[in-house]
């Protein structure tokens, strides 16, 4: 995979792949999420991905929202446990005009006011909206089982009482201690000569002053599993099964990603889709997840069913872990295994918006880019016994929690 990089003297690093189109990606990725919010501040990442467009010092919130609408081009940003994400799709000609624009709301947004007040009353509807979504609710409720007490554990959103207390100081502060320059990879994929970003770069970023990193974040305390269910009074019973699992440095990761397609992932003949819905009909959506954090990580299965097959449905969950845990794959499973996750890995970088995200976090947490043929080459030399004893680690009935909303 060609791509060139530039660190500036702040910091800020300067990622970009070459790709001859007539549209191009770029976007700002910050190591800052919610995980990073102390008790009073929870919400407080969301909320400035939210208020960052509300208007900067020279441009109103109008205006923000129209430098790329007026060009046919669009302006997103996204915010997750860890990380804060500022992007854009613009045509070829509008990159200066991109790169501009998040460099303006990222470092110089104003938060006025009453924007704040618009705001905090759109995200109260979103956080409302959240709690009559179960199937998605429940994922929140369930990393909070896992890490009670911790920032890792509480919800994106926040709360309505807590996002109302914020005020303008609060944002500034909060991202004074939290939008460190060593933690920022701006990082694009298009047609432009690379010399010219690293100008572009040094023009509208250059000027950051220095902000590194000090200290590391939080380690994680391990608790008990748990096992809790909750009257939803829904008509389909959702479930969780999981636990924490390998970190996003671990040696084995690229394993229990196998793994995990292999069980629950996307394809439609992942064994517990096979097992729950095409074989028995008992369960409409089921998947599993593999979700590496800072120290920790996260491993879940999901399922929605009645209320007449929970016990049915989790008792076959746990066959199929044990089944993997138990017993290795055979040649040509592991081979179709391997296969069919390297080809999801190539369907998924042809989506240049979704390549450029993945460069960019990768450049950010592991500070390089892994080509295509160096990751099939990784994936094809996990053997059975390595994924074996990968469930082993990851799948222990013993150090599973379990959430049901009934």
């Amino acid at each position: 995979m060609e791509f060139y990089t530039h660190t500036l003297e702040n910091g800020i690093r300067i990622i970009h792949k070459p790709e001859k189109s007539e549209v191009g990606y770029c976007g700002m990725i910050i190591n800052a999420g919610s995980r990073d919010e102390k008790e009073h501040e929870h919400g407080m990442a969301h909320f400035i991905e939210h208020v960052v467009f509300k208007g900067t010092k020279k441009r109103r919130a109008y205006h923000v929202l129209s430098r790329l609408d007026d060009v046919g081009g669009e302006l997103n940003a996204y915010t997750t446990k860890e990380e804060t994400c500022i992007y854009a799709t613009y045509l070829k000609d509008d990159y200066e005009r991109s790169m501009d624009l998040i460099a303006d709301i990222t470092f110089h947004s104003i938060f006025p006011e009453k924007e704040l007040i618009k705001e905090k009353e759109v995200i109260v509807d979103e956080i409302n909206s959240y709690k009559d979504s179960p199937a998605e609710l429940i994922f929140d409720d369930f990393e909070e089982l896992l890490y009670p007490n911790h920032a890792i554990g509480r919800n994106i959103l926040g709360t309505p009482e807590m996002l109302k207390s914020f005020t303008r100081e609060d944002i500034f502060t909060f991202m004074k201690n939290n939008y460190h320059t060593d933690q920022m990879v701006f990082c694009s994929v298009g047609s432009e000569d690379f010399k010219r970003v690293v100008r572009l770069a040094e023009k509208y970023f250059g000027h950051i002053q220095s902000n590194p990193r000090i200290n590391k974040r939080d380690s994680i305390i391990k608790t008990s599993p748990q096992n809790i269910t909750i009257d939803k009074d829904t008509y389909q019973s959702h479930i969780i099964i999981g636990g924490t699992a390998f970190d996003y440095k671990h040696p084995n990761r690229l394993g229990l990603h196998l793994l995990n397609n292999l069980l629950g992932g996307p394809g439609m003949n992942s064994r517990l889709n096979m097992s729950l819905r095409e074989k028995r009909g008992i369960a409409y959506n089921i998947e599993s997840t593999y979700t590496p954090f800072y120290g920790t990580g996260v491993f879940s299965i999901y399922l929605g069913t009645d209320k007449k097959n929970i016990d049915k449905s989790i008792r076959i969950v746990h066959k199929e872990l044990a089944d993997l845990r138990n017993n290795k794959l055979g040649a040509m499973q592991l081979h179709k295994a391997k296969r069919q996750l390297k080809g999801q890995i190539a369907i998924s970088s042809e989506n240049k918006e979704s390549l450029m995200l993945n460069i960019a976090k990768s450049y950010l947490l592991y500070n390089k880019v892994d080509s295509l043929e160096y990751i099939y080459e990784k994936i094809d030399a996990i053997s059975a016994s390595d994924l074996m004893e990968i469930a082993n680690q990851t799948f222990n009935p013993d150090q599973f929690s379990q959430l049901v909303y009934l």
